[in-house]
């Protein structure tokens, strides 16, 4: 189990190989997720704070490069919590207004 520190919402236990966009959810964040966790519209983005949230993988690499995305910057589809870390959520369906999108697969990749 890892320890999440979420800024402004509370320091959660997440199952190692969980997704972190799913592990937020599951536990009352309201993170954005408008692509559904295919790592190609950038809104569950998530500041690190501190911790290691693993490699990032092409497709993310990817896309942060487009967007043009600052390095402590990560998609939240995109990591398979496997340790502790501090983060902050960078927009949520409450802050924007908008509906969080569908259900990303559990399944990391």
């Amino acid at each position: 189990m890892a320890k999440i520190d979420v800024q402004g919402y509370g320091i959660y236990n997440i199952e190692d190989g969980k997704k972190l966009v799913l592990a937020l959810e599951d536990n009352g964040i309201d993170i954005l997720h408008r692509c559904g966790g295919k790592a190609k519209c950038t809104s569950c983005r998530v500041e690190v704070l501190s911790g290691d949230l693993g490699p990032i993988g092409e497709k993310e690499a990817n896309i942060i490069e487009t967007k043009g995305l600052s390095g402590n910057v990560r998609l939240s589809c995109q990591i398979c919590v496997s340790s502790d870390a501090s983060i902050k959520p960078v927009l949520t369906v409450s802050s924007e207004g908008l509906d969080a999108g569908p259900r990303p697969a559990e399944e990391c990749e």
